[in-house]
C-alpha cells in the first residue's frame, strides 16, 4: 500500500487499525466521526444490573463485544461481576455475531446461539419463533440502540430488561472531521474505512452537511477512492446512498487491513507498465517500479494527465492547464516535464513528440 492514503473514521481501536496499515506502507488521516462515550458509573445501568442478579433473567442477548466487556467492568466498579456472572451462567446467552461470542467466552461464558449476520432482525426471528412469551429477557444495548428488540420481545409477552452500556457521541474534533470530507471529496484520500454502522451514518451525514456526497460517492464509483467496510451492518449507511463498498469475508479488522491490501495488490496488477516500471498513481504520490516518486503536487497532476492518456500524445496545452498559474508559454510545459523525468530518474519514461506534445512510454508487449 506503499502511497496510499488511508481515512481512518473509527475512535475505538484506531491506533490498532492505523499500525496495521503503516506497516504495510499506508500513511494514515484519523478523524473519528463519533466519540463513544461510556457509562461505567452510570446509575441506571448499574440499577439496573443489580434488578437482573436480584431477578435473573431466561435470556441475556449481547449485541457487541465492546458493550458487553463495559458492562461487565463497569459491574466489577460496583463489586458486582461476580454475582453478573454467576446469573448469566445460568441464563440463555445469545450472541449478535462472533465478536459478541468472543467477549462472552473471554468472560469465561459460552455463548448458546450465535446470529452469525450479525443482525439484530435474526436474533428477533429466532426467539419470536420459539416464543417469549412469559420469559424474563435481558437486552445489552450497542450504542446505536436497541434494533427495536425491546419493543418486539415485549409485545410478544415477555418482561425485557435494556442495559444500555455505551452510547455514541459528538466527533472528538470537528474541525478534522470537516477536513476528512474535504480531503475525501477532493482527491486527498485513496480509502476510506468504517468499522461501524454508527460510524458511517455520521461520517457520511458531514459529507452531506458540507454538500459533496455526489462527489465523494463519483470518485468510488471511477475507482479513485475505496470505501472500505468491516461488515455488511457497517456498509448499510454507503448501500443506502449508492456507494459500493469492499468488505472482508469476516467480520475483523485483521480481515479489514487484508481486503484492502488485497484490492491495491489487484490495483497494481492494472497499473500502467512503462519503460521504467510498473506505474501506480495515488491520490498524493506516485510509485514507479516500487518507489515512491519525489514529486511537486503540480508535477503528480502532470504526470496523472500523462498516464491517463495510456501512452496517447498529451497536448502541450493540457499540460499547460493542470500547471498553476496562466501561462501558454510552451517552455513552462518543457520544465514541468524536465522535472518529471528528473524525479522518475528515467529520461525515456516520457517522450517528447515534435510539434505534438508528450506521452507516456509504456513498455511493449
Amino acid at each position: 500500500m506503499a502511497g496510499c492514503r488511508v481515512l481512518i473514521t473509527a475512535d475505538r481501536r484506531a491506533s490498532e487499525l492505523a499500525s496495521a496499515l503503516e506497516r504495510r506502507g499506508a500513511a494514515v488521516m484519523h478523524a473519528p466521526a463519533l466519540s463513544m462515550v461510556p457509562h461505567a458509573d452510570d446509575e441506571a445501568l448499574i440499577a439496573g444490573t443489580r434488578a437482573l442478579v436480584e431477578n435473573p433473567p431466561d435470556v441475556v442477548v449481547v449485541t457487541t463485544g465492546i458493550g458487553f466487556r463495559a458492562w461487565v467492568e463497569a459491574a466489577d466498579a460496583h463489586g458486582l461481576a461476580d454475582r453478573l456472572l454467576e446469573v448469566l451462567t445460568d441464563s440463555r446467552i445469545v450472541a449478535r455475531g462472533p465478536k459478541a461470542r468472543g467477549a462472552i467466552q473471554a468472560a469465561g461464558l459460552t455463548a448458546d446461539w450465535v446470529a452469525e449476520s450479525e443482525t439484530s432482525g435474526e436474533i428477533a426471528d429466532v426467539l419470536l419463533g420459539e416464543g417469549v412469551a412469559g420469559l424474563r429477557v435481558a437486552v445489552q444495548h450497542h450504542g446505536a440502540g436497541a434494533d427495536g428488540l425491546d419493543v418486539v420481545f415485549a409485545e410478544a409477552g415477555a418482561t425485557v430488561s435494556s442495559l444500555v452500556v455505551y452510547r455514541w457521541g459528538p466527533p472528538p474534533d470537528p474541525v478534522a472531521l470537516a477536513a476528512s470530507v474535504e480531503a475525501a471529496a477532493s482527491g486527498d484520500v485513496d480509502a476510506v474505512v468504517f468499522t461501524s454502522a454508527p460510524g458511517a451514518e455520521a461520517w457520511l451525514r458531514a459529507v452531506e452537511d458540507q454538500g459533496v456526497l455526489e462527489a465523494v460517492a463519483g470518485r468510488v464509483r471511477s475507482g479513485g477512492m475505496v470505501a472500505a467496510a468491516v461488515g455488511p451492518i457497517t456498509a448499510k449507511p454507503l448501500e443506502h446512498r449508492g456507494i459500493a463498498s469492499l468488505q472482508p469475508e469476516r467480520g475483523r479488522l485483521g480481515a479489514l487491513v487484508r481486503a484492502l491490501v488485497g484490492h491495491y495488490e489487484h490495483a497494481e496488477t492494472l497499473a500502467l507498465s512503462t519503460v521504467a516500471g510498473r506505474l501506480l498513481i495515488r491520490s498524493r504520490v506516485a510509485v514507479l517500479d516500487g518507489r515512491v516518486l519525489p514529486l511537486s503536487p503540480s508535477g503528480l497532476e502532470v504526470l496523472r494527465v500523462l498516464a491517463a492518456a495510456r501512452g496517447d500524445v498529451v497536448p502541450r496545452d493540457a499540460v499547460l492547464d493542470v500547471l498553476p498559474g496562466a501561462s501558454s508559454d510552451p517552455h513552462t510545459a518543457e520544465v514541468a516535464v524536465a522535472r518529471l523525468r528528473e524525479a522518475a530518474g528515467d529520461r525515456s519514461l516520457v517522450k517528447t513528440v515534435v510539434k505534438r506534445g508528450y506521452r507516456i512510454a509504456l513498455a511493449e508487449g
